[in-house]
């Protein structure tokens, strides 16, 4: 059992030190068992994992659907201590496509009631529009949110990948718990302006991307061949010569991972870890040993002189590549 937990913000709940990520389970990396990703959910909950982080449209659906399917099949005192996070607002088509996001008030509560049925449950732990919508104020969109928290429909607001001005707004309108955004070794952006803005107002931080897609987990190959739809054949940190470079990040870090004992993604986990007890890493585990693997890094402890090699290894602004394509950061950008 991993008995390490962290709190989200000054309102929101006590979580486990990691949570999990479950879209990989759903889409976006190519396909996945069914069965192991069920077996996954259990086994993180049996190792104390509390904090399940899912969004309404990954697969359309579907990932809200096996997160509640697994959590009926879990045992009682298992589904009483998860939380579960929903991102809401995506616009998808039929062909897989993506059209933008709406944060009307009206959609926020339409999505969420959409959420709780697909949950099976009475509320929604923590709730997040998942990018913001350039056509709502942020103050809207978390004013419905809140409205649904004096419903009890919702117990707390998130927010995922804004900008510093906009934490500012949305905290202002009313309380926030955590921000989600990327956050790892090669991927750093958040530390000069989001990261002490999200301090200042007592609002935590879940980091996706921990791992940033597999890249930095010690298991990627330069020969690896993606799955159709898989997102990182998308993705310009998976191409060609950046590929090659951040790889040979990976390799620099696996020097300092073996000399510890530990594997890269550990090293990778326990280095977010470190930067702050208001920080809790989500990672993407899509089975049981990729998830024991992560759970691992909770028990790997960096000292001064572990961090400096660290970050000689892979110092900021190392990779090469944007995080996304740059249709997607242009959206992103215009946040910060």
């Amino acid at each position: 059992m991993t008995t390490r937990t962290r709190t989200l913000g000054t309102t929101g709940p006590q979580v486990s030190a990691l949570g999990l990520g479950c879209m990989g389970m759903s889409a976006l990396y190519g396909a996945a068992d069914r069965a192991e990703s069920i077996a996954t959910l259990h086994a993180a909950l049996e190792a104390g994992v509390t904090l399940l982080d899912t969004g309404d449209f990954y697969g359309m659906g579907h990932n809200e659907l096996l997160i509640g399917e697994a959590l009926r099949a879990a045992p009682a005192a298992h589904r009483e201590q998860a939380l579960i996070s929903v991102k809401f607002g995506a616009l998808r088509d039929p062909d897989g496509g993506w059209s933008g996001y709406d944060g009307r008030p009206t959609a926020v509560k339409n999505f969420a009631a959409y959420s709780l049925q697909r949950l099976g449950t009475d509320h929604i732990d923590i709730y997040r529009i998942a990018r913001v919508d350039p056509d709502v104020p942020i103050e809207e969109t978390v004013g419905a949110i809140a409205e649904l928290v004096e419903k009890g429909y919702v117990r707390h607001i998130g927010l995922s990948e804004v900008g510093a001005e906009t934490i500012r707004r949305a905290a202002a309108t009313a309380p926030i718990t955590d921000l989600q955004i990327e956050y790892s070794l090669i991927s750093r952006g958040i530390e000069d302006e989001i990261l002490p803005t999200a301090r200042a107002l007592g609002i935590a931080v879940t980091a996706y991307g921990v791992l940033s897609r597999g890249l930095i987990s010690g298991h990627f190959t330069p020969d690896r061949q993606l799955a159709a739809g898989d997102f990182r054949s998308l993705s310009p940190r998976f191409q060609g010569d950046n590929l090659r470079h951040n790889l040979d990040l990976v390799e620099a870090l696996r020097k300092i991972a073996e000399q510890k004992g530990v594997t890269v993604a550990q090293i990778a986990i326990a280095w977010v870890l470190s930067r702050g007890e208001d920080i809790v890493p989500l990672v993407g585990a899509r089975r049981r040993d990729r998830l024991a693997e992560a759970l691992g890094a909770l028990e790997v402890r960096l000292d001064q002189a572990d961090l400096t090699a660290i970050e000689e290894a892979v110092p900021a602004g190392a990779a090469a590549g944007d995080r996304y394509p740059a249709a997607q950061m242009a959206h992103l950008d215009s946040e910060r």
